[in-house]
């Protein structure tokens, strides 16, 4: 049988693989940068010429995620120069099944067969069985998304999430947000919580700090906070904190009783700083509802390619359009 062919594609990364019909595990995995192809067909042609996926042995069927709004027929994506017609894309690779998903949607249908193995756990607690999931995480950008157990099938709660108003909450972040509204008119919080956004918040810090910044880069920031530079331990730990804010605010908007999994590239690097922020505290510093919050599990998401579970699992899923 043909196999069919799965995608997960960020802003800088396009991750693609292939599934057995009657399988979701993933296999002949590769990771393509976005800059080295002019749109996606091109490289997905790449992708299967690598491995030997072309013929009579092509895929038939596909579901790739994207990092972008995916509601309409034309696909442009948010950060990289890919913008596709999904006709084109289904005509030139002769697909007969083509299904095209946000990013955080196959990454909320992916959370549901990531085993514990592959969770951290942040803060303890019960998930109600039969209630949403919140799957939220930064990476190029902040993606937002839930999943509730249906009758027959999980059901993709996809949102824009990421692109809500900043919300400060004390006066370190008002005085953040000034310095952040000298370059962008509006602040999501997409703006802070993604990989530019740590070194913008980086920069930002040493503005008012009156310092030179050090770092050119995300990874720089990252480094420099291990290396215990204060400025970028600084950094981290707001970032972190901000986090926290934006998780529990989108898990009392979102009712999400069945659990909180943050994931994105991000996250997983800073493992070692979640213990000494402040992202549980947020989380539950919410007043009345504090309480709400506090009941509720959150965990890091380790798997390297929940995206691709839930690429597989949406392919088929009628449920998913």
């Amino acid at each position: 049988m043909r196999p069919a062919l799965i995608g997960d594609i960020g802003g800088t990364n396009a991750r693609l693989a292939l599934v057995t019909p009657g399988d979701i595990t993933p296999h002949d995995i590769i990771n393509l940068p976005c800059a080295d192809y002019p749109g996606v067909i091109e490289a997905i042609q790449d992708y299967l010429s690598r491995v030997g996926s072309t013929g009579d042995n092509a895929p038939r069927e596909a579901c790739l995620a994207f990092a972008c709004p995916v509601h309409a027929e034309r696909v442009k994506m948010t950060n990289n120069h890919w913008n596709f017609l999904k006709s084109e894309v289904r005509d030139t690779l002769k697909l007969s099944l083509f299904k095209v998903v946000n990013d955080f949607t196959a990454q909320a249908l992916g959370v549901p067969h990531v085993t514990a193995d592959d969770l951290v756990e942040v803060q303890p607690g019960e998930g109600q069985t039969h209630s949403t999931r919140l799957v939220i995480g930064p990476g190029t950008g902040l993606g937002v998304a839930g999943v509730f157990p249906g009758q027959h099938a999980w059901i993709p709660l996809p949102t824009e999430g990421g692109h809500v108003t900043f919300a400060p909450t004390d006066d370190s972040e008002r005085a953040l947000l000034d310095v952040f509204l000298q370059r962008h008119k509006r602040v999501s919080v997409e703006r802070i919580l993604c990989g530019q956004g740590l070194l913008e918040l980086y920069q930002a810090h040493c503005v008012l700090d009156d310092q030179a910044p050090r770092c050119t880069t995300p990874a720089e920031v990252t480094q420099a906070a291990n290396d215990g530079d204060p400025i970028a331990s600084a950094t981290l730990l707001r970032f972190l904190k901000i986090l926290g804010d934006v998780c529990g605010d989108a898990t009392l908007t979102m009712g999400a009783r069945g659990g909180v999994y943050l994931c994105g590239g991000i996250l997983p690097r800073l493992l070692d700083w979640l213990p000494k922020s402040q992202l549980r505290d947020s989380f539950i510093n919410k007043g009345r509802m504090g309480a709400y919050n506090a009941e509720i599990p959150v965990w890091v998401v380790t798997h390297p390619w929940t995206g691709l579970l839930g690429a597989a699992e949406a392919l088929h899923n009628e449920e998913v359009f």
